[in-house]
């Protein structure tokens, strides 16, 4: 992968035994309300923002590495908040494309996926029915 960064379904990994896992809304909501709390203006606002969402979807070996979006800012400078805010976002955006995302990047996303190749088990059931053919008349 050219940005060097492993990714597997939910997380992208970052090294070090430390990865960004996707969020789910409620956690999304929760982190924008700590954030809401947290910021004084709305000068403050995107960095406290950053700050929640980075403690709840940064961890190192599966667990948290910040309790809280102040321990974020304690912890961390705002240049190292800002990039892996981007990060995280990115990786979102690839692995949840949204209706925003405009259509040729939905189309392209939908054609991708019908290409996958299939599971081995596509069509087991469909290939069983076969050997079967429906029995006709009285006793059916």
């Amino acid at each position: 992968m050219s940005t060097g960064l492993l990714e597997r379904t939910g997380r992208l990994e970052l090294g070090g035994g430390r990865s960004l896992r996707l969020l789910t809304a409620l956690e999304v909501l929760e982190a924008r309300r700590e954030a809401g709390a947290l910021a004084r203006d709305g000068t403050e606002r995107a960095l406290c923002g950053n700050a929640c969402l980075l403690a709840r979807a940064l961890e190192r070996r599966g667990r948290p590495v910040f309790s809280d979006g102040r321990a974020v800012l304690a912890a961390m400078t705002a240049g190292e908040i800002e990039t892996l805010a981007r990060r995280w976002d990115g990786f979102r955006q690839r692995e949840n494309p949204s209706p925003e995302d405009g259509e040729g990047r939905i189309e392209a996303l939908k054609k991708a996926w019908s290409t996958r190749p299939m599971s081995a088990f596509a069509g087991a059931c469909s290939e069983a029915l076969g050997r079967f053919p429906p029995r006709r008349g009285p006793g059916r």
